[in-house]
């Protein structure tokens, strides 16, 4: 996995994303970086049903990239860039 710091002032977006089961999703940036990540965790341990909801495969599978952001079901679940980017999420 390739890990770059984010530039204070760059506008980094998502160019293209993968799923790989379970809960992960290989990401592919604009300034050439990449990331996997898994959100396998996140879902698990979050207690709210709009969120445990993509535990569901079916479900967390229908992302998509929207003006160079991921996220699900019209920003239903997202995830800040930088933590995306760095391969973290909470």
């Amino acid at each position: 996995m390739l890990r770059q710091k984010l530039a204070d002032d760059a506008v980094i977006n998502v160019i293209e994303a993968e799923y790989i089961p379970p809960y992960k999703i290989h990401l592919w940036f604009s300034d050439r970086a990449e990331q996997i990540v898994d959100f396998e965790m996140f879902l698990k341990k979050s207690h709210h049903p709009e969120i445990k909801k993509y535990m569901n495969k079916r479900l967390f599978k229908q992302f998509s990239i929207a003006h160079g952001r991921l996220g699900w079901n019209d920003y239903d679940l997202c995830f800040p860039m930088q933590d995306l980017y760095e391969g973290r999420i909470n």
